[in-house]
C-alpha cells in the first residue's frame, strides 16, 4: 500500500509534539513514584490510559466519517463484526500492557533522564524488527550507529548519575531490567502495528479502536492478577492525585501520536525526537530532583544522541544515481553521433 502524502511541516509538527510528550510524561512519572504520599496502583493507571485511548480514537472516527450513521456502520463493519481483526490486534495491545508497566517500575528505580537515554535501546531493537518483520534493510553507517548507541547507554548504565532531592529506596539494576523488556516490547508491538496498519486500507483510528478495545480486555486482567486483593480493598483509584492524572493524561496523548507518526512517516523516525527529549529530561533532573551529572552519564547521553542523529541520516538511492548517469552518457554519446 503506497504511504499518503504528508507535508514536512506535519511531520515535523508530529514528532515535536513527541519530543514534547516523552519528555515531560517521564518526568512527571517519575516524580509520581518518588513521593511520599501512597502510592497508587501502576496497573490502573495502564488500563484507565487505554479507556482515554479508545474515547478519544472514536471521537476522530466520528469526525472522520462526518456522521453518527457512518461511525455506527464503520464500527459495526470493523469491531462488532470483525473477530479475527480484533484478535489480530490483541497481540500488541498485551505487549504494549507489559510495555507501560515496565514503564512505571523502571522509573520507581532509576532516574528519569537515565530512564530516556536506557530508554533509545528501543530504536535498534525496533531496528532489527523492521528488517526481520518488514524486510527492510540497514545501511552500515546505520549498523554502525546502532552499536555506538549501545556503546553509550552501556556507559550511562556504567555509574549512572545520582540524584539528591529522592529519599525512597531504589535498584538501579532491577530499573534497568525492566527497561530491557519494556525495549523488547516496544520494538516488537510497534512494528508489528506499522505492519498491520500498512497491509490494509482500514482507518487507522479504527485499528487504533480495535487495539484499544482489546487492551482494555487485557490491562483489566492485568489489574485483577496483580493488584486485585488490594484494588477490592483500597478502591481503583487509590492514590490519585493531579500528577497522577496528568501522566495518565500524557500516556493518553503520547499514545494517539506514536499511532499517527507510525502512519505517515515511519515506525523508527519516532526514535528520532529522542535526543531533544534526552536533553528535556535530564535538565528538568537537574532542576527537580538534584540529578549529579558525571562524566560517564554525560559521555554516554552524546553518543546515544549523536547515534540517534546518524542513525536518521537518509540512505543514498543508488539506483538513481546508476540511472542518472546511464542517462547522461547516453546524452553524450547522442551528442557525439
Amino acid at each position: 500500500m503506497a504511504k499518503e502524502p504528508v507535508s514536512m511541516f506535519f511531520k515535523l509538527y508530529c514528532l515535536t509534539v513527541m519530543t514534547l510528550v516523552a519528555a515531560t510524561y517521564t518526568v512527571a512519572l517519575r516524580y509520581t513514584r518518588t513521593v511520599s504520599t501512597e502510592m497508587y496502583f501502576s496497573t490502573t493507571a495502564v488500563c484507565i490510559t487505554e479507556v482515554i485511548k479508545l474515547f478519544l480514537s472514536v471521537i476522530i472516527l466520528a469526525k472522520e466519517t462526518s456522521s453518527l450513521g457512518r461511525l455506527v456502520a464503520s464500527l459495526r463493519e470493523n469491531v462488532c463484526g470483525n473477530p479475527k481483526e480484533l484478535l489480530k490486534l490483541s497481540i500488541p495491545s498485551v505487549v504494549y500492557a507489559v510495555q507501560n508497566n515496565m514503564a512505571f517500575l523502571a522509573l520507581s528505580n532509576l532516574d528519569a533522564a537515565v530512564y530516556q537515554v536506557t530508554y533509545q535501546l528501543k530504536i535498534p531493537c525496533t531496528a532489527l524488527c523492521t528488517v526481520l518483520m518488514l524486510n527492510r534493510s540497514l545501511s552500515k553507517l546505520q549498523w554502525f550507529s546502532v552499536f555506538m548507541l549501545c556503546g553509550g547507554v552501556t556507559l550511562v548504565q556504567w555509574k549512572p548519575a545520582e540524584t539528591s532531592n529522592v529519599q525512597i529506596e531504589q535498584n538501579p539494576f532491577l530499573g534497568f531490567v525492566y527497561i530491557a523488556v519494556a525495549v523488547l516490547c516496544s520494538g516488537f508491538a510497534g512494528v508489528y502495528f506499522e505492519k498491520v496498519l500498512k497491509s490494509s486500507d482500514t482507518s487507522l483510528w479504527v485499528r487504533n479502536i480495535q487495539m484499544y478495545l482489546s487492551g482494555i480486555i487485557v490491562t483489566l486482567a492485568g489489574v485483577y492478577a496483580s493488584d486485585g486483593t488490594r484494588v477490592i480493598e483500597k478502591g481503583f483509584l487509590y492514590g490519585y492525585t493531579p500528577w497522577v492524572w496528568f501522566v495518565i493524561f500524557l500516556a493518553s496523548v503520547g499514545g494517539l501520536y506514536t499511532s499517527v507518526v507510525v502512519k505517515y512517516t515511519d515506525n523508527i523516525m519516532k526514535g528520532f525526537s529522542a535526543a531533544a527529549a534526552i536533553v528535556l529530561s535530564t535538565a528538568a533532573s537537574v532542576i527537580l530532583f538534584g540529578l549529579q551529572i558525571t562524566a560517564t552519564f554525560a559521555s554516554g547521553a552524546l553518543l546515544v544522541c549523536v547515534s540517534i542523529y546518524i542513525y536518521g541520516l537518509p540512505k543514498q538511492d543508488t539506483t538513481k544515481l546508476v540511472t542518472d548517469t546511464d542517462v547522461k552518457n547516453t546524452k553524450e554519446k547522442l551528442i557525439a553521433v
